[in-house]
């Protein structure tokens, strides 16, 4: 019986092409035998060459699955190739034929890594003897890639021709906003500035050598060469321009100081015709015109807008992207927000008396992982952070602070008043919260560190009898308010905590306010309690539907 069956396995001998090829599927096979490599399929032989011949090797795997005896999947796996390299092959083989794919890997030895306009401007500033560095910070790249391209082009240290224009301003336009010539001095036709804007007092005032303001073709060329930082703003009279009144808040915008903070900040973002002061000028009437994200502008005329820019069209999606993305890498938002954070305490530091502190929920719709937060417009817990703003008096922003993780409002008060100390120095300030921030243990904290209290009392309270509630009235920032109150003093934590209550009594409900200050009347303490509406109407109609609010 052994015998039989030794001779019925004879019957069927095991074939070579099982140890010594590569299975792509089940029916087609690679065999590889000392330098030469044959394809077959169904046991008909489809190609046969020579392991170094790179060219046949490709064209096999086009055939394969050109023919469908493989898929790319497949055919990748078993030649050891990424499925990329096989979509590749197929389109080279489409475009150039058999000598495309003869082609070498790599980057094309005839084909320049680097435009000849970037080389242009590098060689121009290191001329000037600028230091890599600042080179590197202009451009957006690291201080590595400059001296490499320094290395790949050449550069000995020589001083190179440069093609500059005169800056001198066009024949005036009175129809035309940007033509307005130097306050300070005469240009001198020659003189070798390479961008086209002069300097008056330190403030850059843009030139441009465009006539018309719907075609800026001369200013996109010297941008695109690298001899200009930014597009000066043309306006024509026209009449009826879309969104045109978001122009009425230009002088605001001017007067808070943002555009020369911003470029103390950043300097530039590089040689561009949407440069610096023109991506945050989009910015912030983006904001103004409720549109809130960069994808938004899809739903815009780009011409629209960009009359109002002072441009021929708005910046695009991807361009707004791109800018974003460059002052990202900055790393400098946080100094951005505590500058402008002192500019308006040295213009309104009357109004830093009192100031509000409020926690509002900002959803988050990108791709990273974040807790979530319960969305009271929503009713929904969605991922989001918490944002923590700081208003005035008059309810107008200070600063900004995200809180980490959502923190809540008990351990984010003493992370902002710490801010808060660092702009208004070493006097005096009443913070107004909500009862989100109610903890006497933390009252305790805030006024040992030098801080006066005003917020709502949180948790059930002994009800006040109405016999001892009296009307009061008084005139205050020159309006006259009148409440139903009783003042009264309460002990918290077992007698360690004093404060001052102030109940207000109105249609049978009781408001019970606590503060630490006992110099104010009892009306001025409701009054101000209750003024923290003005920070709530500033936050819906601002911070929660434009996100792009400056700060």
């Amino acid at each position: 019986m052994t015998g039989a069956n030794e001779r019925q396995r004879n019957l069927f001998p095991k074939s070579a092409d099982a140890t010594t090829g590569i299975l792509i599927n089940d029916r087609c096979l690679i065999r590889t035998e000392q330098d030469y490599r044959i394809v077959i399929v169904s046991g008909i032989p489809l190609a046969q060459y020579a392991v170094s011949d790179q060219m046949a090797e490709s064209y096999a795997m086009v055939n394969l699955v050109e023919q469908g005896w493989a898929s790319q999947r497949e055919v990748a796996r078993a030649f050891g190739y990424s499925t990329r390299s096989v979509r590749r092959y197929q389109n080279r083989l489409d475009s150039g034929g058999l000598p495309a794919l003869g082609r070498p890997c790599g980057y094309p030895s005839r084909r320049p890594r680097v435009s000849h306009a970037r080389e242009r401007l590098l060689g121009r500033l290191k001329s000037q003897g600028m230091a890599n560095k600042e080179i590197a910070r202009r451009l957006g790249v690291t201080p590595k890639a400059i001296r490499k391209l320094l290395k790949r082009i050449g550069w000995r240290g020589h001083e190179q021709e440069q093609f500059c224009l005169p800056i001198v301003a066009p024949r005036g336009d009175p129809k035309l906003s940007a033509f307005a010539p130097p306050k300070s001095g005469k240009a001198v036709p020659g003189d070798q500035k390479p961008a086209a804007q002069v300097t008056i007092d330190d403030e850059p005032v843009p030139l441009s050598f465009d006539t018309d303001p719907a075609d800026r073709r001369m200013d996109r060329l010297l941008a695109y060469l690298g001899m200009l930082d930014d597009a000066a703003p043309l306006f024509s009279s026209e009449a009826q321009v879309a969104h045109g009144g978001v122009l009425l808040a230009l002088p605001a915008l001017v007067q808070s100081g943002i555009f020369t903070i911003v470029r103390k900040i950043y300097g530039s973002i590089g040689p561009a015709f949407y440069g610096l002061r023109t991506t945050f000028i989009a910015l912030l009437l983006m904001a103004l015109l409720r549109i809130k994200r960069p994808e938004a502008l899809k739903e815009h005329s780009p011409e629209d807008l960009g009359k109002v820019l002072g441009l021929d069209r708005a910046p695009e999606v991807k361009t707004l992207r791109r800018k974003l993305s460059r002052l990202a890498a900055f790393r400098r938002a946080a100094d951005l927000g505590r500058a402008l954070a002192q500019k308006r305490v040295e213009d309104r530091g009357a109004a830093m008396g009192f100031l509000y502190v409020d926690g509002h929920v900002r959803v988050y719709h990108g791709k990273r992982t974040l807790p979530k937060a319960h969305v009271a417009r929503r009713r929904l817990a969605m991922p989001a952070t918490t944002d923590y703003w700081v208003n005035n008096t008059a309810g107008d922003p200070v600063f900004v602070v995200t809180a980490e993780a959502n923190a809540g409002m008990v351990k984010m008060l003493p992370i902002v008043l710490e801010q808060v100390r660092t702009l208004v120095g070493e006097r005096r300030i009443t913070v107004a919260f909500d009862r989100g921030g109610f903890s006497p243990k933390l009252f305790l904290r805030l006024i040992a560190s030098g801080f006066d209290i005003l917020t709502y009392r949180k948790g059930s309270s002994p009800r006040v009898a109405k016999s001892r509630f009296t009307s009061c009235e008084e005139v205050i920032d020159g309006r006259t308010v009148s409440y139903t109150l009783v003042d009264q003093e309460i002990r918290l934590l077992g007698g360690k905590l004093r404060l001052r209550q102030v109940t207000r009594l109105r249609d049978d409900h009781q408001t019970p306010i606590l503060t630490s200050r006992r110099d104010l009347s009892a009306v001025e303490v409701a009054f101000r309690m209750f003024e923290r509406w003005r920070q709530e109407n500033f936050s819906n109609t601002f911070v929660k539907s434009s996100p792009w609010m400056p700060l």
